[in-house]
């Protein structure tokens, strides 16, 4: 299941770096650290991953149904690679060669893939990409980079990771970081190339990629979040490097100046433009950042990322044919792919959708979060994060700037009254699977069961295979909404949850995975979705806007100089 529950109940006193016992086992020639309470067993993997262990309606159908880095760096290089490839044209010059650059692996190697997110009532579909960063240290220059010797050729962890949610009409982008040391359910996940199986268990999120690779990471991401991935990208140190030479400088701001021996990062108090292994250096450094700990340098790669965003929409980097050319080849070499980004004509489609994005519209966030008891590792905030999950799965702006549209889902009264039961034809579907979980077989025919006690004759239950995490009831045209309220008031099915799906051909209900038993909905009141679209992301995101050109990351007062 996903989890919920949080060790301890509150919010606690944030221990600083020391006190977690955070590693920098990319760094050679470190100290060893004395463990304290609370620190992880010998044998378990620290935080660099050493010891590392995933019918018809009533009146009328719709139409057709539509078609259907080491730490930080790979995940910025990865949406780099998406707008530089969405306006550089000049990348179709070599298709098939830089067709043959990508790497593509499997997108998802849970049991059960949740169902892709359905479409606004124009048909229009959200778009969730989750982006990572690998800490492989598959070559010699991933070993230069990340330091770490000895770690030579073990299995990668994703050290960074994060989803970017595209709204379904495109007007808004919302990014939601997970730090690493989160502790998750990582479900089930089988190997494409070897055929091994890996049990599910309870772990760091950032060791499901241990697990087969990417594709068990999203399977870890769904049973998280809920969320369905569309796709994933990929990138290892050497690849950030390059890209981040090829695109050129990025200015980003530090309030002071700030040293940091272990990641080499020496900057002085204001603006600054990195580019290279310095901006490698900027996105890796923690402990030159507020309180030394992952969360402070998550804020700062958000920072690089909205100042590189801001630079490749004003066009500053693109002008030169040349340097077009070098930025197509680098981040085709640089990303490894799910099969359905595997060519450089999906990537261009995938980064015009980005393009059409304003920057003010983009929100950078990482997901509420409490430390556990004893501080070894993180866990998502009860209700927070759930909340923050629930608006990016009902494709609400974590930014708060929705427009209020007048769409039949809000109108206070259907404009066509219901018909008699026994006149309503509805279908229903079980999507109660999950990545962790088999479907609960059976729901389908509890509820069509339910609804005909209540005098829907026409009720049938549905065997297509579905899977999705909230309940869904969806119908095909405006005179049919006073049916489908009718339907969710009979099974307890929130009003919020009603949607105008042209793309059906009937009233549809499809039973999530939020109701896994009993024959009315529960509303899942104490998850803080009953406040999922009132439009306000919770108190405790602490998002960053794109076009912010004011945010100055805080220099830790040990790290100056």
């Amino acid at each position: 299941m996903r989890q919920r529950t949080i060790d301890g109940g509150g919010e606690q006193r944030i221990p600083d770096a020391s006190e977690l016992g955070w590693v920098d086992g990319l760094y050679e020639n470190r100290p060893p650290r004395q463990r304290g309470v609370g620190d992880a067993p010998d044998d378990a993997p620290d935080d660099d991953g050493h010891k590392a262990a995933t019918g018809g309606g009533r009146k009328g159908g719709g139409g057709p149904r539509p078609r259907r880095k080491r730490r930080v760096l790979r995940w910025i290089a990865a949406v780099l690679a998406l707008l530089i490839l969405g306006t550089a044209g000049a990348g179709y010059l070599y298709y098939r060669h830089l067709n043959g650059n990508l790497t593509k692996d499997v997108l998802h190697l849970g049991e059960n893939k949740l169902d892709k997110s359905t479409p606004n009532a124009a048909g229009q579909t959200p778009l969730n990409i989750l982006l990572m960063g690998s800490d492989s240290r598959n070559s010699k220059e991933n070993v230069r980079l990340g330091g770490a010797k000895a770690d030579e050729g073990r299995p990668p962890l994703a050290d960074v990771q994060m989803l970017v949610h595209v709204s379904a009409d495109r007007s808004n982008m919302s990014v939601v970081s997970i730090p690493r040391d989160t502790r998750v359910t990582i479900p089930k996940c089988t190997d494409p190339k070897d055929g091994k199986v890996y049990a599910q268990r309870s772990d760091k999120i950032n060791t499901s990629l241990q697990n087969g690779g990417p594709g068990c990471t999203v399977a870890t991401w769904e049973e998280l979040t809920g969320i369905p991935i569309d796709h994933f990208m990929m990138v290892d140190f050497s690849g950030v490097v390059s890209m981040a030479d090829a695109v050129g400088g990025v200015p980003v701001c530090v309030n002071n100046n700030v040293y940091d021996r272990r990641s080499g990062l020496r900057l002085e108090k204001g603006e600054n433009v990195v580019k290279g292994e310095q901006a490698l250096q900027w996105l890796r450094t923690r402990h030159g950042f507020e309180d030394g700990s992952d969360l402070g340098r998550a804020k700062a790669q958000h920072m690089y990322m909205n100042s590189m965003v801001r630079e490749l929409k004003a066009g500053s980097k693109l002008t030169n044919p040349n340097k077009l050319r070098k930025l197509a080849e680098e981040a085709t070499k640089a990303l490894t792919v799910d099969d359905g980004l595997g060519s450089v004509g999906e990537l261009y489609d995938l980064g015009e959708d980005i393009k059409r994005v304003p920057t003010k519209r983009i929100t950078m966030a990482t997901m509420p979060w409490v430390y556990s008891q004893g501080g070894s590792y993180v866990l998502p905030k009860e209700g927070d994060a759930e909340k923050v999950f629930s608006m990016v799965r009902n494709d609400v702006a974590l930014d708060g700037k929705d427009k209020k549209k007048a769409q039949p889902t809000q109108s206070p009264e259907p404009s066509d009254p219901a018909a008699p039961h026994a006149q309503i034809a509805v279908r229903v579907l079980n999507g109660t699977g999950t990545a962790a979980q088999a479907p609960v077989t059976g729901r389908a025919a509890v509820i069509t069961d339910q609804l005909r006690r209540a005098g829907f004759s026409r009720a049938v239950a549905d065997r297509t295979p579905k899977s999705q995490w909230d309940t869904t009831l969806t119908y095909p045209s405006a005179d049919l909404r006073g049916d489908a309220l009718a339907v969710a008031k009979t099974l307890g099915i929130p009003e919020r949850s009603v949607k105008h799906f042209a793309g059906d051909s009937q009233i549809t209900v499809v039973v999530g995975a939020d109701w896994r038993e009993g024959a009315v909905h529960p509303k899942q009141a104490d998850s803080g979705d009953t406040d999922r679209d009132d439009g306000k992301a919770p108190e405790s995101l602490d998002g960053l806007n794109g076009d912010d050109k004011t945010a100055c990351m805080d220099a830790n007062p040990n790290y100056t100089w």
